[in-house]
C-alpha cells in the first residue's frame, strides 16, 4: 500500500481524502490570513495550504504575477507558524527549489514544467515530497518518466496530479483513467479541481466552467484520487488570477465535507464487500 506523510498526516491508498487549498496567487498577507483562518475554523480535517509567489505562465504580459519569491515565502512562513499548517508553493526554476524548501513542506511543479529535468531534479534533491501536475499535453503513462527522474535522486515521495488534457484549442477534458494509471508511478494521486475546470486562452486570461467542478470532483474521488487540489478566494470575481474557477471561500467547507464523506463511504464499502 502506497502512502506519503506530510506534517504528520498520511495520504494515499486506504487513507482519508487529503486537500491542497488556498488562493491561486498571493495578493497580500492579509488575504492569506483570511483564507487560511477561515479554512482552519470550518474544516474538521487537516489540509495543505497553497499559494503562488509568482504566476510565471500568465497569458498576458499585463497580468498580475505575484509578490515574488522573497516576499511570497516570507508570507507563507508566517501562515505556517500562525495557523500550524503545512504549506506549499510552485517553483519555476532549479534555483527556486532550495530557497522554497526552507519554508515549504512540499514542492509543487507546474504542469507546463512537468518534463523539465533540471527543475525536477533540483526539487527532488531537497528531499521534500514533490507534487507534479501532469502536463495538458502528456498521456498519464508518460508520468513514469517523470517518476524516474525524481527517483534517480533517491527521493520516493511523489504526488502526481491530473489537471485536464488539451482537447483541441481552448478546451480541457478529464480522462479519469489517468488516476489509476498514474497511481502505479507515485505515492499518492491528486485531482486539480480548479484547473481542470479551465477554458485556456480566452483572450488575456483563462476562462472556466465552474458548474462542472463539483461533479468532476466526485468522479475523481470515485476513480481513486487521494488528494484534491482546490483554489479558493473570498471574492473570486475580484481575484487577480483564475477568477472564473476559484471557489468562493464561504462555500468551500460545504463542498469539501461532501467530497471527504464520499471518500469515507467508498473506503467503507470497499472494506465491507466481503459481506455482500
Amino acid at each position: 500500500m502506497k502512502e506519503i506523510q506530510i506534517n504528520k498526516t498520511s495520504y494515499g491508498e486506504k487513507k482519508s481524502l487529503g486537500f491542497i487549498l488556498g488562493p491561486c496567487v498571493i495578493e497580500s498577507l492579509e488575504q492569506l490570513q483570511e483564507i487560511c483562518g477561515y479554512l482552519k475554523e470550518h474544516l474538521p480535517f487537516p489540509f495543505i495550504f497553497k499559494a503562488s509567489f509568482d504566476k510565471a505562465n500568465r497569458s498576458s504580459i499585463d497580468s498580475y504575477r505575484g509578490p515574488g519569491i522573497e516576499k511570497g515565502l516570507e508570507y507563507l512562513a508566517k501562515i505556517k507558524k500562525e495557523f500550524d499548517v503545512a504549506v506549499t508553493t510552485d517553483i519555476h526554476l532549479p534555483e527556486h527549489a532550495k530557497i522554497a524548501a526552507e519554508v515549504c513542506d512540499i514542492l509543487q511543479i507546474p504542469a507546463f514544467l512537468a518534463r523539465q529535468t533540471d527543475v525536477l531534479i533540483a526539487a527532488a534533491k531537497t528531499t521534500l515530497p514533490i507534487h507534479v501536475k501532469k502536463a495538458q499535453f502528456m498521456a498519464p503513462s508518460d508520468m513514469q518518466h517523470v517518476a524516474k527522474k525524481i527517483l534517480s535522486t533517491g527521493n520516493e515521495q511523489i504526488i502526481f496530479t491530473d489537471r485536464g488534457t488539451s482537447f483541441g484549442y481552448h478546451n480541457l477534458v478529464n480522462d479519469f483513467r489517468s488516476i489509476p494509471i498514474m497511481k502505479k508511478y507515485c505515492s499518492a494521486t491528486c485531482y486539480d479541481v480548479t484547473h481542470s475546470g479551465q477554458l485556456p486562452g480566452q483572450g488575456q486570461e483563462s476562462g472556466g466552467e465552474k458548474a462542472f467542478m463539483e461533479p468532476l470532483s466526485k468522479a475523481a474521488v470515485a476513480a481513486g484520487a487521494d488528494i484534491l487540489f482546490l483554489e479558493t478566494h473570498p471574492n473570486p470575481s475580484e481575484a487577480k488570477s483564475d477568477k472564473t474557477t476559484q471557489w468562493p471561500l464561504k462555500e468551500t467547507p460545504a463542498l469539501l465535507k461532501k467530497l471527504y464523506n464520499l471518500r469515507e463511504h467508498l473506503l467503507l464499502a470497499e472494506n465491507n464487500l466481503s459481506i455482500c
